[in-house]
């Protein structure tokens, strides 16, 4: 997805009703059954009637939204760190990566590939074949300066301009069908059980060819974010299925596609100026290029995206961060303001 704006819903910031109290009272005690449940049953349903959607922006589009229980599971059991998020409590001074619990998923064990604590990325494993699926599932650690911002740190991979600082393959990246209603995503995921949804949408991705041989790839993702009260953030996405396929942009041609069976990267804040960072991806790139020449393509683009984003977050006094999150203030002061006088009695 591209061009993220921020975008407020009224259920992340009323989170006070009565049938989100109740929910989210009974989120802690279905959290470890949710993580140990992962992988048992499909994230999106082909028969019709099983479906769950909600109107894109588009007229007569609307988007099929996922077993959210179970695709947050899926996350919670490859990324401690997202795990840390949607539990709480890992923020701040002595939390992030300090606090996670590093259980590696049933049945597998993950394997180091880098380590090295002075880098801005100091760790790196993997799981092969994860999940019988062929490709590893690839995991990132990275420690970042500057203030933590879901929406900003999004914008590297889902915005063109920016990903292109990074990514040289990349062709376009775009947001084709947002959700109209964020309410009914919040609704959906069981009001504030997973944070306050923030951004949600169908978007598509196209590559050029890479000069070893890999010719352009499409991708149709559902992806969001999702923000939490203690300044944590959790960007998702998962690949769209083979009956979802009269969402992609119409071409003379289809390119091969490619498949992100996980995506995510966690973000928690260490302090007012710091943060904990985790991208957990399994990324299949199609076609017939064997899994150990495309894993280590995805290993070091990625970690060109944290050598590329560190210094936009730690830019610091008037620069373009610092710019956006004095804007975001006046404009969140302004709605506070005004619902505190629709709502005096």
């Amino acid at each position: 997805m591209a061009a993220f704006t921020p975008t407020q819903s009224s259920v992340g910031r009323f989170s006070t009703t009565l049938l989100g109290l109740l929910l989210i009272a009974s989120s802690t005690r279905d959290q470890a059954t949710t993580v140990v449940s992962a992988f048992s049953s499909p994230i999106f349903q082909e028969t019709a009637a099983l479906q769950r959607t909600a109107p894109s922006k588009t007229e007569g589009v609307e988007i099929e939204l996922p077993d959210f229980e179970e695709f947050f599971g899926r996350i919670q059991a490859v990324s401690p760190l997202a795990r840390l998020v949607v539990e709480g409590g890992g923020s701040g001074v002595g939390g992030g990566f300090a606090a996670v619990d590093d259980t590696a998923p049933a049945g597998y064990m993950w394997k180091n590939v880098e380590n090295n604590k002075r880098k801005t990325v100091h760790r790196i494993d993997r799981i092969d074949n994860f999940q019988n699926l062929g490709p590893p599932l690839l995991r990132w650690r990275a420690s970042m300066r500057g203030p933590c911002h879901g929406m900003k740190f999004a914008e590297f991979i889902m915005d063109t301009d920016k990903r292109r600082r990074w990514d040289p393959q990349v062709d376009n990246v775009c947001e084709l069908y947002p959700i109209n209603d964020l309410d009914a995503a919040n609704i959906a995921m069981g009001f504030g059980k997973y944070g306050d949804c923030a951004k949600l949408g169908v978007g598509y991705t196209l590559t050029k060819a890479h000069p070893i041989g890999i010719s352009p790839r499409e991708q149709l993702t559902l992806c969001g974010i999702q923000n939490f009260d203690d300044g944590s953030s959790l960007i998702w996405g998962t690949e769209l299925e083979e009956w979802h396929n009269h969402l992609l942009p119409k071409r003379d041609e289809r390119p091969t596609r490619a498949r992100s069976h996980l995506f995510s990267i966690a973000l928690v804040p260490t302090g007012e100026n710091s943060f904990d960072a985790e991208y957990s991806l399994q990324l299949d790139f199609g076609g017939s290029m064997p899994h150990w020449m495309t894993a280590p393509l995805v290993l070091e683009s990625v970690k060109s995206m944290f050598g590329v984003a560190q210094p936009f977050f730690d830019e610091g006094e008037g620069g373009e961060l610092d710019e956006f999150l004095k804007e975001e203030k006046i404009l969140q002061e302004k709605f506070e303001d005004r619902n505190s006088i629709l709502f005096t009695p």
